[in-house]
């Protein structure tokens, strides 16, 4: 019999806020956490902009001296984002669930960068022999899901997942399916990433991905006529996924009902997305369908991937239109939150689907800022610039990756 799977516990690190707190305060009051690119004035950045992690202290956030100096950037925010979240749900391995049944779905889109970089300075400046020897522990893109693992105990299963920007919406579809079907009792759950890096930024821009915006208020602006690329972010976002007997067993706060999961492959082009929409509307269509969502009954949000590229807003507005019909697609309430907080790329789909999570829970939906010109071809509902109340009954994160990687995870307000 399928085990029914809830949300007990949040944390996040991102450029609008490093507790949930500060995120859903600034998320619902429309503050934008993207500003210029500070750290890396001595070379000449082709963009200006980025969404940086600010006032970040690793010890406030419950890390160890040696959790820092052993560790990447992009694994230290994974970290503390886990942290949050076990103590929100009031998890304890080996007390409300058993070791062998905790387990860690936690990837990266690119892993320890910043590490990379550093140590290939040191390999080329002053040889083989002055490279860490931690140096791989510390880059590779599974340590994060790995730490917290050896933090917390957690016996279970453990599988980073690596799909680029829908890295954190596959770990939690993956996890969900995990608990549904019997392998775990609860998972913590997310995506980290540190990429904000002058080596990041000049591929990306190369690639003709990032924009050119000098204005961080302009800057990400899905949907917007005027858009012209993504601006990247770091940050951090864990959830902790809990079968739903254990969690009332315990007494345990329930943000939402995890209850769908699409996944699909454009199988198209190594970064842009198939422009009908069709693969990514199988994804969606999964998802809510896993779900059974009632288009005439139920009151959806979407939390869109919503890049600010001319192609990926296009193709994702086709696609929910595909996947749904035309008539409940407008009906859908819509927004990017990537307009407030960049896009954290691996990271990006745990913290939107922190997001969607409160949004259920709170009635609120969250804005698309900076959209003051509507591109025709998106015509669909964005709540422009200003949150809107509503009984959302069922939300769902899209996620669209490089490499075609289509995933959608769907939560429905909490009720036994």
């Amino acid at each position: 019999m399928d085990k029914r799977v809830v949300i007990t516990g949040l944390g996040v690190v991102s450029p609008v806020g490093n507790n949930i707190a500060d995120f859903w305060k600034n998320l619902t009051e429309g503050h934008c956490g993207i500003d210029y690119i500070k750290g890396f004035e001595d070379y000449d950045l082709p963009v200006s902009v980025a969404g940086q992690i600010k006032d970040f202290n690793p010890e406030e956030q419950g890390l160890e001296r040696n959790d820092v100096r052993r560790n990447d950037p992009y694994c230290q925010y994974a970290l503390a984002a886990a942290i949050q979240a076990m103590r929100d749900s009031g998890l304890k391995s080996g007390e409300n669930v058993a070791e062998e049944r905790l387990g860690v779905y936690v990837g990266s889109g690119i892993g320890g960068l910043q590490t990379f970089v550093a140590e290939t300075e040191k390999l080329l400046n002053e040889g083989v022999n002055r490279i860490s020897p931690l140096f791989v522990p510390m880059m590779i893109s599974n340590i994060a899901a790995g730490n917290i693992a050896i933090k917390f105990n957690a016996q279970g299963v453990c599988l980073p997942v690596v799909t680029a920007c829908a890295t954190g919406t596959h770990a939690a579809g993956e996890a969900y399916r995990a608990i549904k079907h019997g392998y775990a009792d609860a998972i913590i759950v997310g995506g980290a990433e540190a990429s904000v890096h002058p080596l990041s930024i000049g591929g990306f821009a190369n690639a003709k991905a990032l924009t050119r915006s000098t204005d961080p208020k302009k800057a990400s602006i899905p949907f917007n006529v005027n858009r012209n690329g993504f601006v990247i972010a770091d940050g951090a976002g864990v959830l902790i996924f809990e079968e739903m007997e254990n969690a009332l067993k315990r007494g345990a706060k329930i943000y939402a009902e995890v209850v769908g999961y699409g996944n699909s492959c454009d199988a198209h082009h190594v970064t842009a997305p198939s422009p009908d929409g069709v693969p990514a509307s199988r994804a969606i269509k999964q998802s809510l369908d896993e779900a059974q969502f009632d288009a005439e009954k139920d009151v959806l949000y979407i939390n869109a991937h919503g890049t600010s590229t001319p192609l990926n807003d296009k193709s994702e507005t086709a696609a929910i239109k595909l996947a749904m019909g035309e008539d409940a697609a407008r009906k859908a309430m819509i927004s990017s939150t990537k307009s407030m907080t960049g896009h954290m790329l691996g990271a990006t789909g745990a913290v939107e689907l922190i997001a969607a999570a409160l949004a259920v829970e709170n009635g609120i939906v969250p804005p698309t800022i900076g959209l003051d010109e509507p591109d025709p071809e998106c015509d669909l509902d964005y709540t422009p610039n200003v949150a809107r109340k509503a009984d959302v009954t069922v939300a769902i994160s899209n996620s669209l990756g490089f490499g075609g990687h289509n995933a959608c995870v769907a939560l429905r307000k909490w009720s036994e």
